[in-house]
């Protein structure tokens, strides 16, 4: 009876609610009402002064509501959790409209930004998005749920998000190209 209790009183029990190892530990992207937003990348910055170094620092977010609306911020302070809600303030701000037809993205598209450019591929059903971390994060937030992608050049952060919404900006649906021409496509 004893070995029992000690059993169930361990760190490992899963009946107390504790995730185990694919638990993130809270990281990760983060509902806000109806919008997602996911942090790409925090940068620190130290300026020297006379007392030593202060810090403070920079985040890169993206924010998306997972059914076509997604944005990108950028938010600066002295600590990292009001540089991240400035980021997504600024991103809320910045959100644009995102065609998405059947889980996937309606035809193949290039983005470029800097020296970073971007292959979105639409797939078909049960594929996911592979994608790498940045361009998985913005893919993600606008509720994509099929897609193939490659990045090519430069891997800074920064320069994929925007490369990546970019690309979003020349996506066009079948119903706006029909009424662009004036005319039916079969």
């Amino acid at each position: 009876m004893a070995n029992e209790r000690n059993r169930s009183d361990k760190k490992g029990d899963r009946s107390r609610g504790d995730k185990g190892r694919g638990d993130k530990g809270g990281r990760g992207d983060k509902s806000r009402g109806d919008l997602i937003d996911d942090v790409i990348k925090v940068r620190r910055c130290a300026a020297v002064v006379k007392g030593g170094r202060r810090f403070s620092f920079n985040a890169l977010v993206v924010v998306g509501d997972g059914k076509g609306r997604v944005g990108w911020g950028y938010g600066k302070a002295n600590e990292v959790p009001p540089s991240v809600e400035k980021g997504i303030k600024d991103a809320q701000r910045n959100m644009s409209n995102v065609p998405v037809v059947d889980g996937t993205i309606p035809h193949r598209v290039f983005g470029r930004f800097g020296a970073a450019k971007v292959i979105l591929i639409p797939a078909g059903p049960g594929t996911g998005v592979i994608a790498g971390d940045t361009v998985r994060k913005v893919c993600v937030a606008a509720g994509i749920e099929n897609i193939l992608t490659k990045s090519f050049g430069s891997n800074n952060p920064a320069n994929l998000v925007k490369a990546t919404l970019q690309a979003f900006d020349q996506l066009r649906s079948r119903q706006e190209i029909e009424r662009l021409r004036g005319v039916t496509l079969s």
